[in-house]
């Protein structure tokens, strides 16, 4: 720094307030100094600056997997805020694997990260307790943290999926199938709450086999969604008991699922109506176009970055639990009428 002042004729300060990209420098003398900076090829030492301030101007983030769309629109949103406030963003995926989690989570605690974001895949967040204690903030993304009192930024899953099973109601079907991922992801189990509550509010009875809940991987959500249309007992070979009617809508809880079920449908000379939980990129150009429940991922992310960085700020307020809305986008395969 010492070099970079003495070539651009500006004090130590001057240096490191561009530097830091912190106010009080004219842009004309900041350009000056960035101009010395890119010659002599200077670089901030971050190790210094931990030592200084105790802090390393970085966050974490630990969400599901990076290469789903839902998990890519938290992260840039997240790295956007972050950017405003300075600082680098590590991502990692856990494969939505409790361990993984936990793995990923001390390893960024362990590079010092000032604060932590994480989509939780495990049911026990107390292994985060110790460093929150030292001075780590924390914010739970997508789904709350359990074993530890700390800032949520959610969806309002319930109601949407409320909402959406709703929606195949008012358009007449009255056997609707739920389709979701692992029943004890919260996020799954919130989902079907939602349509047990839409079911029970029109005084409509819910099969248990119209329900699957699992792995969603292509194959697994294609055999749930072809044993709901034949209304097969799960692990079944055949049809189901006499009187087991098939349903004649699904209601996919989330974007894999919707994708899959999309795929196990195709083809079919009767197709039963559709609505999805999470919007896809090209759900306006399929035939019909696809009615989803749709999340605001990137106000989802904005939202845990910037409670984050309050934290960071030193807001000490009691931990917040914020649930944002849904929204429901009619496209038309949720108008599809029963066959």
């Amino acid at each position: 720094m010492k070099d970079v002042a003495a070539a651009a004729g500006v004090g130590l300060k001057t240096v490191s307030r561009v530097v830091n990209d912190e106010s009080g420098v004219s842009p004309a003398m900041a350009a000056r100094v960035q101009a010395v900076i890119d010659e002599l090829g200077f670089r901030r030492n971050d190790s210094a600056r931990l030592l200084r301030t105790g802090t390393t101007a970085s966050v974490g983030l630990v969400l599901e997997d990076i290469g789903d769309p839902f998990s890519s629109a938290l992260s840039r949103a997240v790295e956007a805020v972050a950017r405003e406030h300075g600082c680098l963003l590590f991502t990692g995926s856990s494969a939505e694997d409790a361990d993984r989690e936990r793995e990923l989570a001390l390893a960024l605690c362990a590079r010092r990260v000032d604060g932590l974001v994480v989509v939780p895949a495990g049911g026990d967040h107390g292994y985060l307790l110790p460093e929150a204690a030292s001075g780590l903030a924390v914010v739970f993304l997508d789904r709350p943290g359990i074993g530890i009192e700390a800032d949520a930024v959610l969806s309002d899953n319930t109601g949407g999926a409320r909402a959406g099973t709703a929606h195949l109601i008012a358009h007449g079907h009255r056997r609707i199938g739920f389709v979701g991922d692992l029943p004890h992801i919260h996020t799954s189990a919130e989902r079907l709450r939602g349509y047990r509550e839409a079911m029970r509010a029109a005084g409509l009875p819910v099969d248990e086999r119209w329900i699957a809940t699992g792995p969603t991987d292509p194959a697994t959500v294609g055999r749930a969604v072809r044993r709901l249309l034949a209304c097969e007992p799960e692990g079944s070979g055949g049809p189901g008991p006499s009187g087991a009617e098939p349903v004649t809508a699904l209601f996919t809880a989330n974007n894999r699922v919707t994708l899959a079920a999309l795929q196990a449908l195709a083809g079919l000379p009767v197709r039963p109506a559709v609505v999805g939980f999470d919007d896809l990129e090209l759900a306006a150009l399929l035939s019909p176009g696809l009615t989803v429940v749709a999340q605001d991922p990137e106000a989802l992310g904005r939202t845990a970055a910037r409670l984050l960085f309050d934290r960071l700020g030193h807001d000490t307020s009691p931990p917040r639990r914020i649930e944002l809305p849904t929204r429901l986008i009619v496209r038309g395969s949720g108008e599809v009428p029963p066959a």
